[in-house]
């Protein structure tokens, strides 16, 4: 069938072959696909949407278009962690070297920002010379020697879906669910990875804003994955406020720098990291997934304390500098920059206007404020500036007097910031009683629910 066909096919409601999809996939590497007829397409299934059968062709078509990880025999099992992305989101940065503390293998393939959603990237960029750029020999070498490495794609990894993402958002099809899934897990198994935990966020500052569609999300990711041979559960969490205190690039490196170092002391006093309580679980929640779908854990529970109690301990922290050392960054710049305390040109506190509990934080306001200092993106070939973002946020739930300080808002000159923070000033909503706030897990989707094997 041709390309013609194909789009007749899918613009009728029928179903392509799997031999369609990989030479669909082909002509899309090899540019032999003319950009409309692939627009068209894409529109086709966008409407008229693709069985799990013709996902998993193309999933795993585009697996193939490019370089495929193969790791040597080790008991270290290969696994990696997936968000669907939000504000603040930076589970990824403590969990690598938590499950490398572990004895697991961890290549994790990241990305940017892209609009309110921070990008793994762009915050590791912030580091003085961390490189996110590694050779496929230097990534595999170091993965295999410290434990993790995270990187950003290469040129070689799935080049099928760098065109068709470009396309679909080119084309209004981004939201399309099983394009969605192919992509995210075209990449994920291109690691040459055995389990994966996905992140799955809900909310006002998630792609998913409510919960049916994230569970749809979650099952389908869960199903296909299980479907090419990848055990995996996902975890849908709450993004309706920014996850820990801090947002944007080098303010959530330090935050992980600082949590890290909390946990390190290692007694164990969970004073020490109540302020990253959200984070903390999610770290532990995902780390314990792993733990089980891997059969190094007989139990959630059990899966669970021996996350807690290596991730409180010295061992993630030490991970982690390695980590950096290893992919060149300048630790004694890295620790200079942690001790100043404000980076930007700028920073403007916002204050309470009342007593009161805090009923809203609102992180789709958050990252709104963020972007347009600069800290996110609005086209993907947009350059981000490492030192805007907001940090000292109030979670909802606790409790503040007039001129507490909500936020502080770090910006690149006074007026912008200025006025930054007074938009961020109207994320916030304070109520006479406390608000109960779910926890950040807000339900799992296992194999047996997704129906993969």
């Amino acid at each position: 069938m041709n390309a013609l066909g194909w789009i007749e096919t899918k613009r009728d409601g029928g179903a392509l072959s799997a031999a369609d999809w990989r030479a669909l996939v082909d002509g899309v590497v090899r540019s032999t696909v003319p950009d409309y007829q692939l627009a068209a397409l894409l529109m086709a299934i966008y409407f008229r949407g693709m069985d799990d059968a013709e996902t998993a062709a193309l999933t795993l078509a585009m697996r193939d278009s490019g370089r495929v990880f193969v790791w040597p025999e080790d008991p270290r099992p290969v696994v990696d962690k997936h968000s669907t992305g939000g504000v603040g989101d930076k589970v990824s940065l403590p969990l690598a070297p938590l499950l490398a503390a572990l004895g697991f293998r961890v290549p994790m393939i990241s990305g940017r920002s892209l609009g309110i959603t921070g990008g793994t990237l762009d915050k590791l960029e912030s580091i003085p010379g961390y490189r996110t750029r590694l050779s496929p020999g230097e990534f595999q070498a170091q993965v295999q020697e410290l434990g993790c490495a995270v990187v950003g794609q290469t040129e070689d990894l799935v080049p099928a879906d760098r065109k068709l993402y470009a396309l679909r958002d080119a084309t209004g099809t981004v939201a399309s669910l099983p394009l969605i899934t192919s992509s995210i897990l075209s990449k994920k198994l291109a690691e040459g990875i055995s389990a994966l935990v996905l992140d799955v966020k809900c909310g006002r500052a998630a792609f998913m804003r409510d919960a049916e569609s994230a569970r749809a999300l979650a099952t389908r990711m869960v199903r296909l994955a299980g479907a090419c041979g990848v055990q995996t559960v996902a975890l849908v969490t709450a993004m309706d406020q920014p996850l820990g205190r801090a947002a944007g690039n080098w303010l959530e490196i330090r935050e992980v720098h600082e949590f890290l170092s909390a946990c390190a002391r290692g007694d164990g006093d969970p004073r020490r990291t109540a302020p990253w309580q959200d984070l903390e679980i999610l770290v532990v929640e995902c780390a314990a997934r792993l733990l089980c779908l891997t059969g190094r854990a007989g139990s959630l529970e059990e899966a669970r304390g021996r996350a807690c109690a290596c991730l409180h301990s010295p061992a993630p922290l030490r991970f982690w500098l390695r980590m950096l050392a290893a992919q060149g960054a300048d630790l004694e710049a890295y620790e200079k920059r942690l001790e100043q305390d404000v980076l930007a040109p700028c920073a403007v506190e916002v204050l309470a206007p009342a007593d009161g509990w805090v009923t809203v934080c609102d992180a789709r306001r958050v990252g709104e404020v963020i972007r347009d200092l600069g800290g996110g993106r609005f086209r993907a070939e947009d350059a981000v500036d490492p030192n805007v973002g907001v940090d000292r946020l109030v979670k909802v739930g606790e409790r503040v007097r007039q001129g507490d300080v909500l936020a502080r808002v770090h910006g690149p000159d006074v007026d912008r910031t200025r006025a930054a923070a007074r938009q961020l000033q109207t994320a916030f909503c304070l109520g006479d009683r406390p608000e109960t706030c779910p926890g950040p897990v807000l339900f799992e989707v296992g194999p047996s629910e997704g129906g993969g094997g």
